[in-house]
């Protein structure tokens, strides 16, 4: 089967409830509206890839609320790829979304309202604690708990 017709089957055959792709492969030309989770189990270098490849579940004609997990183990490689994609998402924020980008010739503002280089290093170096899962040592999760996480009443009634 070709990759179109992989994603016209998960798209209108109910019975096709699960499309597996890679991040880098899922952020290209492809259209999941048919999809309600995203999960994510192993991150990219590059969190756009991630993000793109989250966004073909929201495109034109999605109905259905989408909810995305990110399975990280701790302590690991991948738990330092997803704490450094978290920092560069915040750099991005911080540098675009409060307008110090002007694109000019090197892209970035160059005037005393950027970022100075300490500013820069907390940034880098700061981790998102209240996004992040506990590490190991704490509880494992339990099934009552993992029902919680999954429970999607509350999306389908404010449909």
């Amino acid at each position: 089967h070709g990759r179109e017709e992989n994603m016209k089957n998960f798209n209108a055959d109910p019975e096709v409830f699960i499309f597996l792709v890679s991040t880098r492969a899922g952020g290209l030309g492809i259209n999941l509206t048919a999809a309600d989770t995203v999960i994510i189990y192993d991150s990219d270098w590059n969190p756009q890839s991630d993000l793109q490849a989250q966004d073909r579940c929201h495109r034109i004609g999605q109905t259905k609320p989408v909810v995305v997990y990110r399975f990280v183990t701790a302590n690991t490689i991948d738990q330092k790829i997803v704490e450094r994609a978290a920092a560069k998402r915040k750099l991005e924020k911080l540098i675009i979304h409060k307008n110090q980008f002007k694109g000019g010739k090197f892209g970035v503002n160059q005037s005393k309202s950027c970022l100075d280089p300490k500013e820069l290093m907390e940034l880098l170096q700061s981790r998102d604690y209240d996004r992040e899962i506990k590490g190991s040592r704490e509880k494992v999760i339990t099934d009552k708990d993992l029902e919680l996480l999954l429970d999607r009443s509350d999306l389908i009634n404010q449909m």
